[in-house]
């Protein structure tokens, strides 16, 4: 291949020839794993190319050997369509598989085939970067703008490690920095503009984001639609801003790149001034060349401009792996290596901090993590569930001191303060209490990047703004992290604040969510044994949906032991000889209902039974057994009852049953008044079962 190599021309300002063979190489992959899957994004990797290698090969501190290292800078490419870009990166730079076990196999993370399947079944190169699918890459994306607010979280959680476990004589053994590449997309969605916010307020100086100012969207210009001045915004969020005026200046790469190392007071944005499909002579600078293959016809062209020969495909020109182990792949394990020699003597002289920092990169607990988790005895009048959650949050807090977490404004409502820490802040980064702001979006990504660091953050809200952060809940899920969420005010309970505060529809929305763990319990022991079922959770998100309003705490001498809750429902009452005509089932506050009306029925001689059903999915993976056990196929007559949305309970009370729920968006009014209009209240719940056995079966 040497000969083909004296061909091709330096199309950059690279001083060395080889450097700019690879970035040429980074492009060219891209156009034809496009081409060939006839999909994809080819524009953005041709533009990015030369500011990705530059970052890649002279200041990522990453050991393509080992992609896991804990202190490893991470890389972020929030801009998720240019997929090809980070594809063309590891597998150039070598990097090698990891498995669940995060064991470094032999195996190279991107193969040259995996490439040439892009955008095909079970290709590792799917047309977004899929975290655990694709070792190296650091988070899921593709909806735009959470890339970026991933990186924000990120940043915090090396802030907060490096607080907690760099000490004298050890001040770098967490000082790792975040890289995000961004796009016109990223900066238009509104969750970079909360991230951003909170990234500047905490003067997150290990954080640089890098926007790639093509000017191009989908449909044409940015000037469509987005005409904002970037850099005053930054400065105005507090932000450092550097600008490359031409992304193919390595020089000025350089520089920016060095600018954000010395940065040490807030986080950096790097504005590149880029074209889009650059060198490619009719779809330069086109919306063409953002969303879909450049054509045969137009990559033999750009590859002449390239100086590249022109018929070739999917080609690695000699000397371009060479190049990359010469530099990041040499420099990578010589800062691997060295951190990891430094943590052996880290761990003779501070060997309880070093198991922490083992059992975080594992997902692994401390011993007796659940060792103060609260028993709490039979009280008619009970307590609200936020309450007694944020009494078992503290008690596990007290044992599991990398939980980490806070709230969206709502602290004193969701009860999620962490006692005795203080908050985290700009230079105090030890706190465990984080305050998000009124920024649900931002918060759930957030919480997503801090995850992939392995700390186990959890973040909190009314039930009824879960909706503002949707998707990085749905992306927690399909990335199998295990943020904890807390969402209390979980019904009409919320009363006098009226129906845009009272959630009917976000129960059945989050139980639609495949991996997510939808758990409301009915009293204090079921949150208990909620809390001590997710905390284990190593790959699931888990949502708590919890009351306002005092729940009962029920008599467990008398009913079923909360324990049942880990098999996510259970019989709480039965009728006598566990033979049933009727069954009422409930979850959260609704459970007391059926327990006061299944009294009711006991008295008039009717064989009910109370199933508590807390969790849904727990439920649904016990075996057929198990679940017929507590609702046996042959009694049909049965009544489920949940102050929301009745989809979904249809699974449950079969055909014949009947759901008692909302059609409605509630209405202002106490909350006694609200249960009687809507039908919550013993006498209807009795009624209807009732109603069920006079059916004919």
């Amino acid at each position: 291949m040497s000969s083909e190599r004296n061909t091709m021309q330096p199309v950059t300002s690279a001083k060395d020839p080889l450097d700019a063979l690879a970035i040429n190489t980074i492009r060219t992959l891209a156009m034809d794993a496009v081409q060939a899957a006839n999909s994809g994004h080819p524009g953005t990797p041709m533009a990015l190319a030369p500011v990705a290698y530059c970052l890649w090969q002279d200041h990522l501190r990453y050991d393509p050997g080992d992609p896991v290292w804990p202190n490893r800078d991470r890389f972020v490419l929030s801009c998720g369509h240019a997929s090809m870009l980070l594809y063309s990166l590891l597998h150039l730079a070598g990097v090698k598989s990891v498995n669940e076990e995060y064991e470094v196999l032999g195996s190279p993370s991107v193969s040259l085939d995996d490439i040439k399947k892009f955008r095909q079944l079970h290709s590792k190169c799917p047309g977004h970067p899929e975290y655990r699918l694709t070792s190296g890459v650091e988070t899921t994306t593709g909806p735009l703008g959470q890339g970026v607010a991933n990186s924000v979280g990120m940043a915090i959680a090396e802030r907060w490690l490096a607080s907690r476990y760099n000490q004298p004589g050890f001040e770098d053994i967490i000082d790792f920095n975040v890289y995000a590449l961004c796009s016109d997309g990223d900066m238009m969605e509104g969750i970079s503009h909360e991230a951003a916010s909170i990234a500047g307020h905490l003067r997150l100086s290990n954080l640089c984001w890098i926007y790639d100012n093509n000017r191009i969207t989908i449909e044409g210009s940015t000037e469509l639609a987005f005409t904002d001045d970037v850099a005053e915004r930054f400065m105005a969020y507090h932000w450092n801003v550097v600008r490359v005026g031409d992304a193919n200046d390595l020089e000025l790469l350089e520089r920016a790149y060095r600018t954000f190392l010395e940065t040490t007071d807030r986080p950096t944005l790097i504005i590149v001034d880029s074209h889009i499909a650059w060198g490619a002579p009719n779809k330069q600078d086109t919306a063409g060349a953002h969303g879909e293959p450049l054509g045969e016809e137009e990559i033999r062209l750009t590859k002449k401009f390239y100086g590249w020969p022109e018929d070739a495909k999917f080609l690695v020109p000699d000397g371009v792996y060479e190049q990359f182990q010469k530099k990041i792949g040499r420099r990578g394990k010589e800062l691997r290596d060295a951190w990891f020699k430094k943590l052996e003597g880290y761990r003779a002289k501070f060997p309880a901090l070093a198991d922490e920092l083992s059992r975080i990169q594992h997902r692994e607990l401390p011993d007796g993590w659940d060792r103060d988790i609260p028993t709490y005895p039979a009280d008619p009048k009970g307590n609200a569930s936020r309450n007694t959650s944020g009494e078992v949050l503290n008690a596990v807090a007290k044992n599991l001191p990398w939980l980490i977490g806070g709230a969206a404004d709502l602290a004193p409502s969701t009860k999620t303060l962490i006692k005795g820490t203080a908050s985290f802040e700009a230079d105090s980064y030890g706190g465990r209490n984080l305050h998000f702001g009124i920024r649900e979006h931002a918060m759930g990504a957030i919480l997503n990047g801090m995850a992939t660091v392995k700390v186990r953050p959890f973040g909190s809200g009314f039930l009824i703004f879960s909706d503002y952060g949707k998707t990085p809940i749905r992306l927690a899920a399909l990335m199998e992290l295990p943020p904890i969420y807390v969402f209390t005010h979980d019904s009409i309970g919320v009363g006098e604040d009226g129906p845009t505060h009272q959630p009917i529809e976000q129960l059945p929305s989050l139980r639609a969510t495949p991996g997510l763990l939808v758990i409301r319990p009915c009293d204090a022991n079921e949150v208990a044994e909620a809390w001590r079922v997710v905390i284990p959770q190593k790959h699931k998100p888990a949502a708590f949906i919890l009351s306002r309003q005092n729940l009962p705490t029920l008599d467990r001498s008398k009913y079923a032991p909360a324990s049942g809750l880990a098999k996510g429902g259970y019989v709480l009452a039965d009728a006598e000889g566990g033979k049933p005509d009727v069954i009422l089932i409930g979850t959260g506050s609704e459970v007391s209902l059926c327990v006061e009306a299944y009294e009711t029925l006991t008295a008039e001689g009717i064989k009910a039974r109370v199933v508590s059903l807390p969790c849904w999915e727990l439920f649904d993976d016990q075996d057929a057994a198990y679940r017929d056990s507590v609702l046996p196929p042959d009694v049909t007559a049965r009544v489920s009852v949940e102050q929301a949305s009745s989809f979904g309970w249809s699974k449950y009370v079969g055909a014949d049953g009947v759901s008692i729920g909302m059609r409605t968006y509630g209405a202002s009014a106490p909350l006694k008044d609200l249960l009687k209009e809507f039908g919550f209240t013993v006498e209807k719940v009795a009624d209807a079962a009732r109603q069920q056995l006079r059916k004919p079966r």
